[in-house]
């Protein structure tokens, strides 16, 4: 931390920080500093001069994002520089800049996208002249193609650069440059190739003018149409926080939310273009299936038919909870299979072996202890069975920001993937681990002495038929290696479902002799189980369920619906108000953006009514009492080493098990725009091959 330096801006004497910025010192002092090139998330490039401020007894004025108040002398009586953000020479400086600006751009404003959210048109009116001197031909700029998230118009592209910063410090991916000079000056990717980041389209966001905007979103609508609602993202375990923008009945655009906990300001592109998913192949009425095919009924002979089922022997009946899953739909859920006796739950449907539940290591033997923002501190992290990068591309994000700022060594035990940072490649499998321990040198002595050491364990390790075992083993490693100690818990599980927190925090886990996944499929096979209930549960083999009677209730017409006797349409995650808890264990509220389409109805909503028809009501008739009774867990002593269970384990490589980025769960299996970026992907996979 510098020590504390006197300036005096506009009049007034304020003490800062020596290393901040003249940017930060005057917005400290209560002044408004117009900016184009300067983000607080990225490099300084000091290229716009629209932040320029007068310091006085300076021959000219300052970039105030480029000079820092360390660089400032006193005054020759000794007091504080004396900095003006609002004296004549200071806009004259921003009026010239702004005409500088505005030389070649189009100003086609009534047809840009980026109307009305257009850094460069509120910065023209609030310090730019009401006329310009320049009366020469603009130049025009080649449009680029950069995939299919980004729309280009670079004909109105100022330079700013923040877009290739953002690509090559934050997503990691070098695939955009300035090239030329002078008039010739232009943003392009590197040998007229797509972008293919999975953060790419927060260059949209970034962008000041119209230069890149969202080619999905093209010409839909203007800002001031829509309603803006606050939400969570589901898309993947790290609930980045939302904003959804809906016009009518139809979501229109996902942005971000800022929080720095989080997602800082950065979204993932399947959090930002899954929209066109929620649209489409929707399940807006009952079904039930008669003669062999699925005949829409009324929601009265649906529910009928589901609880003349469910009043059977509660020892051949299963519960499944899917990923996109709310964590109030699976209490209820819970409550009512609890109430008929019903053991065989499971959340976990990629089988898993984590729940602190039964190995009595509480909440901190499945979550990200060190939360997410807790990255940014680790000196050391070791990977194992997790690409980061297609599982969580925040998180990504977050890592190489460690290794990049705060030089963490970096090191993986599983796939060798692209992630964008450099790392040591220690392994591929469960013995890789031991091996990892017993070594005295190279990354493991480093491992050792790191003042924040962090182990991620992906669900590449733990989902698999040996994945308790494993656990055990990554477990005494943590343990070996002093990850958790009383300041810091460096021992993270990075999960890829959204509602796989949640449902192990209100216990939808087998319990009293209950089958898991992995039982329930098996006694589906042999005819032990009558009925399943599969609540968003699309990621299982289907063809293992056998003859069971499966009820399936979600939004759309995925694997479920497919193979269901039974369809009761719910609600998709920007339809109900409803409650998400990530991987680091945040407990947050999505808000409804738009009404569930057609009959329709949000999750807990059904299964309430549900209980009705089978004797069972359940004891809360609205959202604030249901829940009043969702409770974490207690804490209990964690002690890394007892995690899962001793055994054997195979040689089998960790494998990540996210396959296609794009296509991970129903909804984005319904939207065109991710089929489309799978296919560029697939087609630069095949160019590069």
């Amino acid at each position: 931390m510098s020590e504390l330096r006197k300036v005096n801006v506009d009049g007034k004497e304020i003490e800062v920080p020596g290393h901040y910025t003249l940017m930060q010192a005057c917005e400290e002092a209560g002044a408004e500093i117009p900016r184009f090139c300067y983000h607080e998330r990225l490099s300084v490039a000091g290229n716009c001069r629209m932040c320029l401020v007068e310091w006085v007894g300076a021959p000219k004025p300052m970039a105030s994002c480029a000079m820092s108040i360390n660089d400032l002398r006193p005054n020759r009586d000794g007091s504080p520089a004396n900095i003006r953000t609002d004296s004549a020479v200071v806009k004259k400086a921003r009026e010239g800049v702004m005409e500088f600006l505005l030389i070649n751009h189009p100003l086609d404003c009534p047809i840009c996208d980026q109307g009305g959210e257009c850094d460069l048109q509120d910065q023209a009116v609030a310090y730019g002249r009401g006329q310009t001197r320049y009366e020469e031909d603009k130049r025009a700029v080649e449009e680029k193609n950069m995939g299919p998230l980004v729309k280009t118009n670079m004909t109105r592209c100022i330079q700013c650069t923040r877009c290739v910063r953002f690509i090559s410090e934050v997503a990691g991916v070098e695939e955009l440059g300035l090239v030329n000079r002078g008039e010739g000056a232009e943003i392009t990717t590197y040998l007229q190739a797509n972008l293919t980041s999975e953060l790419s389209g927060n260059v949209i966001d970034l962008c000041p003018v119209g230069a890149l905007t969202s080619r999905p979103y093209a010409f839909n609508a203007r800002p001031w149409e829509l309603r803006k609602t606050e939400s969570v993202d589901v898309m993947d375990a790290v609930g980045s926080n939302i904003r959804v923008d809906a016009r009518g009945s139809e979501v229109m655009r996902i942005l971000p939310r800022n929080n720095d906990d989080v997602n800082e300001e950065w979204i993932s592109d399947k959090t930002r273009f899954v929209w066109d998913g929620l649209k489409r192949q929707r399940l807006d009425k009952p079904y039930v299936r008669k003669n062999g095919k699925l005949v829409p009924v009324r929601w009265a002979e649906a529910l009928d038919v589901v609880a003349k089922r469910l009043k059977g022997d509660p020892e051949r009946i299963a519960a499944l909870a899917g990923d996109l899953c709310d964590m109030e739909s699976m209490k209820a859920l819970k409550d009512l299979m609890s109430s008929l006796g019903v053991t065989s739950l499971d959340c976990r449907v990629d089988g898993a072996a984590i729940g602190g539940h039964r190995d009595g290591q509480g909440r901190e033997g499945y979550v990200f202890n060190s939360g997410i923002a807790g990255i940014d501190e680790a000196d050391a992290i070791l990977l194992i069975g997790t690409n980061p990068r297609m599982e969580a591309p925040i998180i990504n994000a977050r890592i190489r920001g460690a290794w990049l700022n705060n030089e963490a060594n970096i090191g993986v035990i599983g796939e060798a993937a692209d992630l964008t940072y450099p790392f040591e490649h220690l392994g591929t499998g469960p013995a890789d681990i031991a091996a990892f321990a017993g070594k005295r040198g190279g990354f493991t002595a480093m491992f050792k002495k790191a003042k924040r050491p962090m182990i991620i364990v992906g669900m590449g390790a733990v989902a698999r038929p040996d994945g308790a075992q494993v656990l055990r083993e990554i477990g005494k490693l943590a343990a070996t290696m002093k990850v958790v100690r009383e300041d810091w818990n460096g021992f993270n599980v990075l999960h890829t479902a959204a509602a796989r927190v949640g449902g192990l925090d209100i216990g939808f886990t087998p319990t009293n002799g209950g089958t898991d996944l992995a039982g329930t499929l098996k006694k589906c096979g042999t005819g032990e189980m009558d009925t399943v209930y599969l609540l968003g549960a699309d990621e299982i083999d289907m063809s293992a369920l056998g003859k069971a009677f499966v009820i399936y209730q979600g939004s759309h017409g995925d694997a479920g619906a497919h193979r269901a006797d039974v369809i009761l349409p719910g609600a998709a995650y920007t339809e109900k108000d409803a409650l998400y808890t990530n991987t680091e264990g945040r407990m947050q509220d999505g808000l409804r953006a738009v009404f569930p389409k057609g009959e329709a109805r949000e999750d807990w909503t059904i299964i309430r009514a549900l209980s009705d028809h089978i004797d069972r009501t359940l004891p809360y008739d609205n959202l604030a009492d249901l829940r009043a009774t969702i409770r974490r867990p207690d804490a209990i002593a964690f002690d890394p080493a007892k995690l899962g269970k001793s055994g054997k384990v195979t040689a089998k490589a960790f494998a990540s098990p996210i396959t296609d980025y794009y296509l991970t769960n129903p909804i984005t299996r319904a939207s065109a725009i991710m089929a489309e970026c799978a296919a560029n992907v697939l087609g630069v996979k095949q160019a590069a091959e």
